[in-house]
């Protein structure tokens, strides 16, 4: 099969699927033939998208804190829709703030999404997956999880969570033939990262990204540009893909050197 149609007969599930990434993720994955139900807490966003690509996608709001919400979803897509053969989850917040600053509510909150979100989603899916002995389960994560980042402890830490949640998931799944893994990316091109720049000129703020920053310990991008969020949603089709079919428990950064990680 061409590649362009690896996913043709797949049904997805997305979430954060209204804008950046969640977007790019379900534009490729319906691109490569899979149906995909797209969810996101904006029902406009998911319903924008869905009129955007046609019959191929579903749109569903959800809140994925709300354990409750995420079951009755993945049991109706299951009962109306068909089997659930990828999940994807891409839905994130991020509050900025030193760790001093960082209130209980802001370190709840992002945990509540970046973390408690991806366990409700990925338990949901795998109850039914397992029984079927097939599946992939990608997250997105973060380079964040696996560097200090200045004003980011929240995030950075609930995405750590979540990386380990995820290898600790496909170990307990890879007998059941469901392979679990994750995609960190670095700087994308999303309203989240542009909520982080002071700085009105888009172009300048893109530049001190890319070049680091000594101050804050940061380190620049060796490729020489920001992702786009394409970049993350191809990586995150290829975990889904069988090309990827003895490839689990991974967590692959896509955050052009950013890292310089080994």
């Amino acid at each position: 099969m061409s590649a362009d149609q690896e996913l043709a007969g797949r049904f997805a599930l997305v979430t954060g699927a209204g804008r950046g990434i969640g977007r790019a993720v379900v534009e490729v994955l319906a691109g490569r033939g899979a149906r995909v139900l797209a969810t996101d807490l904006s029902a406009g966003d998911v319903r924008t998208l869905a009129k955007d690509l046609g019959d191929q996608v579903v749109a569903r709001r959800l809140d994925v804190t709300d354990a409750a919400a995420v079951e009755e979803l993945v049991a109706e897509a299951e009962s109306t829709l068909g089997a659930l053969d990828i999940a994807v989850n891409v839905a994130g917040v991020l509050r900025q703030s030193d760790v001093v600053a960082t209130t209980d509510a802001d370190w709840a909150a992002t945990f509540a999404v970046n973390t408690d979100g991806v366990f409700h989603v990925s338990r949901a899916v795998a109850r039914r997956m397992g029984g079927r002995g097939r599946g992939s389960i990608v997250t997105v994560a973060s380079n964040a999880a696996g560097i200090p980042r200045a004003g980011m402890s929240a995030y950075a830490a609930s995405k750590a969570a979540t990386v380990m949640f995820t290898k600790c998931l496909g170990l307990e799944l890879a007998s059941r033939g469901i392979r679990c893994n994750t995609v960190s990316p670095g700087s994308t091109l999303t309203d989240m990262q542009r909520s982080m720049w002071t700085s009105g000129d888009e172009e300048a703020a893109a530049r001190r990204v890319i070049e680091g920053d000594l101050a804050t310990h940061r380190t620049g991008i060796p490729l020489g540009r920001i992702a786009d969020p394409a970049d993350i949603a191809e990586a995150v089709a290829f975990l889904a893909s069988d090309r990827a079919r003895h490839i689990t428990m991974h967590d692959l950064y896509v955050d052009g050197g950013a890292t310089l990680r080994a």
